[in-house]
């Protein structure tokens, strides 16, 4: 498989991950292209049953159309206490269309109905943990010229608390505590984020992955 020269094509509309792949491939000189940049893209239908077989669905379908290779992420939230919803379908758990204030809202009411969780902060300033729970995040690169596939898969733990903090990040952020650095991941400065995320943890390996494979 051929390394990228100057620029890689990431196969997503979301914005917060766009700014997430930029700032994570501007070390290595890497511009990055979304869905957004090209017009009469195929349509991709999300229906694999883990985060590698979305991401690999997304990859396919965007390398075929555009003869180039292409990465695609797939990533969501699994929660220990809702048996580890909303998995992937993290993007659209409160609807099609869904925002992520209305994916947050749908996944506190869960936990509610769910019960349990600790009762109280354990002092004064510190958040209530509902569940323990991982961000996790699988990246595939398919190339349609080499007939070749590269794919890595991470994860980020930590808790998710009872009302939201921070105005970084996007998605579930601002529920998603991190123990370590007792911050939630919407509190984390973007370098603070990149050094522990799910996606910062999976593309370190995909890259040695690549590296391996040119």
């Amino acid at each position: 498989m051929s390394r990228p020269n100057n620029m890689i094509v990431i196969a997503t509309r979301n914005a917060g991950k766009v700014r997430e792949f930029a700032q994570l491939f501007a070390p290595l000189e890497l511009k990055v292209r979304s869905l957004d940049d090209y017009a009469e893209l195929p349509p991709i239908v999300e229906d694999g049953a883990t985060f590698a077989d979305n991401a690999r669905i997304k990859a396919q379908v965007i390398a075929r159309h555009l003869h180039v290779p292409v990465l695609a992420d797939d990533s969501g939230l699994c929660v220990d206490r809702l048996g580890g919803a909303p998995g992937v379908y993290s993007a659209r758990y409160a609807g099609e269309g869904a925002s992520d204030a209305d994916n947050n809202a749908k996944l506190l009411r869960e936990l509610a109905q769910a019960g349990g969780g600790s009762e109280s902060p354990a002092a004064a300033g510190e958040p209530r943990l509902l569940s323990p729970a991982a961000f996790v995040c699988a990246l595939a690169l398919v190339d349609p010229v080499a007939n070749a596939v590269i794919e890595a898969e991470a994860s980020c733990e930590g808790f998710i608390i009872d009302e939201p903090r921070g105005a970084g990040g996007f998605g579930y952020d601002p529920l998603f505590y991190v123990p370590a650095l007792a911050r939630t991941m919407a509190e984390l400065a973007p370098a603070e984020k990149n050094a522990i995320s799910h996606r910062a943890k999976a593309l370190r390996l995909f890259l040695d992955k690549l590296e391996q494979s040119v």
